[in-house]
């Protein structure tokens, strides 16, 4: 088997040198460690792994965040090549929700005896996600984020003062979405698009029971008001969907979302780029092939 690993050394855990050494170690051991690529831009996977696919490899191996995994994605969509993941990011939602294990050896482990199962992958404007993209509140506070690092704090500290900072400015957008036959205009703090239903209720708050549904989430806050907002939020943690009067939730296979500006900051899987709008989302049904747990295995 023809496997690359593409090791981001700046990812959450990763970022830790003891880490990236049981890491390492697990891949030894394992004897995926021939063609092991460290790369902290995401920018710069494209360059680096194209040769290898070339060459026939058919195994990429995303070690890092959801940034990283999304990178490598967003190649491999709709080629039949595996994407394994080693989660090593600071949240790791994608391999949570995959039910892949959080333990480095653990998941170097599954790329040995687990399974290949086909999922789906969310797309704007051409732009793979594989866990969700937002307008609003979310890609403000980021580019709030970075523009903090850039004097010196650290990232938490950074992620705090830019929650505190947005939430203070509270920017709203004014945004007409074209869902299921439907218009619907608003002026809203936030929308979230999900590559597949997402869920609001109990322990499972933020996580997704499946990837291959075939749909998208949309979520539109009503609320334009930042205690109206959290309230919304909270009521979602406790009673789900049925607590919330004020958020539009839709399912669909593919939506447009007009912006009244030409130019805006969207978030992919916890990056921010600037997409020209309107913004046209749609579901790649069953088009990414991931290494899971073999429990896991539906091919």
């Amino acid at each position: 088997m023809k496997v690359v690993v593409v090791l981001n050394p700046g990812s959450g855990t990763l970022s830790i040198p003891a880490n990236r050494e049981i890491l390492l170690e697990a891949l030894r051991n394992a004897g995926l460690d021939g063609n092991v690529i460290d790369i902290a831009d995401g920018g710069e996977i494209e360059a680096a792994v194209r040769p290898h696919l070339e060459n026939g490899c058919q195994t990429v191996v995303a070690a890092g965040g959801d940034g990283t995994i999304n990178a490598v994605a967003a190649l491999l969509a709709g080629t039949g090549v595996s994407l394994g993941v080693i989660p090593g990011g600071t949240l790791n939602h994608f391999a949570i929700d995959l039910g892949i294990p959080q333990d480095l050896a653990e998941a170097v482990a599954v790329l040995k005896s687990g399974a290949t199962k086909l999922v789906d992958v969310g797309a704007v404007n051409g732009r793979i996600f594989v866990n969700n993209s937002g307008l609003g509140l979310y890609p403000e506070m980021v580019m709030q984020r970075e523009e903090i690092r850039r004097h010196g704090f650290r990232k938490a500290t950074a992620l705090l003062m830019a929650s505190v900072l947005t939430l203070f400015r509270f920017p709203l957008l004014r945004v007409r979405l074209e869902v299921n036959g439907k218009t619907i205009e608003r002026r809203t703090p936030f929308v979230f698009v999900g590559n597949n239903p997402y869920e609001v209720e109990g322990l499972q708050f933020g996580g997704r029971s499946r990837i291959d549904s075939g749909k998208l989430c949309v979520w539109v806050a009503r609320r334009t008001r930042r205690f109206g907002l959290l309230r919304a939020v909270i009521a979602m943690a406790f009673k789900g969907l049925k607590g919330v009067r004020d958020l539009d939730v839709l399912a669909t296979r593919e939506a447009v979302i007009r912006p009244r500006r030409k130019i805006v900051p969207v978030s992919l899987d916890g990056e921010v780029v600037k997409l020209r709008t309107p913004l046209q989302y749609e579901i790649r049904p069953r088009a990414l092939r991931v290494i899971v747990p073999s429990a896991g295995s539906e091919e």
